[in-house]
């Protein structure tokens, strides 16, 4: 298992698995909570009862219905970070905006994007079962998705591998993050 730095004397990480409705990020993030020992969080959690009902009904949720939303999300990261506590959060990320609201927040942030094509993800959603997002509201999750090719601190995780070999994929693609980190960290007069 790989440790993280030393995070006494660095801000804490956050971890951001972010994509379309049965992209994988609930079990992405999860891995990656246990695999740095990080906290994991689900954004969905963090959904009224009500929004939960309109997307069960196939209604997707309005730019203004998600604003608590992430409000609600951005309060408790902020929590964890006063504790320097890292954590993972699987989170749609569908609006820059959004994302922008948590690069906010006090932690050195790392948005892992998984990608993959909408007839696969739609394959994926119809064999879950138990959750609120249903199918139909795929078509809206990619119309909402707002590109992200341009930000630095995200990167793309192709998700057609094996569940196995996304975690690993993901887990190259974040450690060069963690390390500029602790080589920042060690340099005189770096916060």
């Amino acid at each position: 298992m790989s440790h993280p730095p030393n995070q006494s004397s660095l801000r804490p990480v956050l971890l951001i698995v972010m994509g379309v409705s049965g992209s994988g990020k609930s079990s992405v993030a999860e891995a990656l909570a246990q695999h740095y020992q990080y906290h994991y969080l689900d954004a969905d959690d963090f959904h009224s009862d009500e929004a939960k009902a309109q997307m069960a009904a196939g209604v997707p949720l309005t730019d203004e219905m998600r604003v608590p939303w992430v409000h609600n999300i951005c309060a408790h990261l902020k929590d964890y970070a006063q504790k320097n506590a890292s954590c993972t959060l699987a989170f749609s990320g569908l609006r820059r905006s959004h994302r922008d609201q948590l690069r906010q927040l006090p932690f050195t942030i790392v948005f892992v994007y998984l990608c993959g094509t909408k007839s696969l993800i739609a394959e994926r959603m119809s064999a879950r079962e138990g959750h609120f997002m249903p199918a139909s509201l795929l078509d809206s999750q990619f119309a909402s998705m707002e590109d992200s090719s341009d930000e630095a601190d995200v990167v793309a995780i192709d998700i057609s591998p094996e569940l196995s070999q996304v975690i690993t994929n993901c887990l190259h693609r974040i450690e060069p993050f963690l390390a500029t980190r602790a080589v920042e960290s060690s340099q005189p007069g770096v916060d």
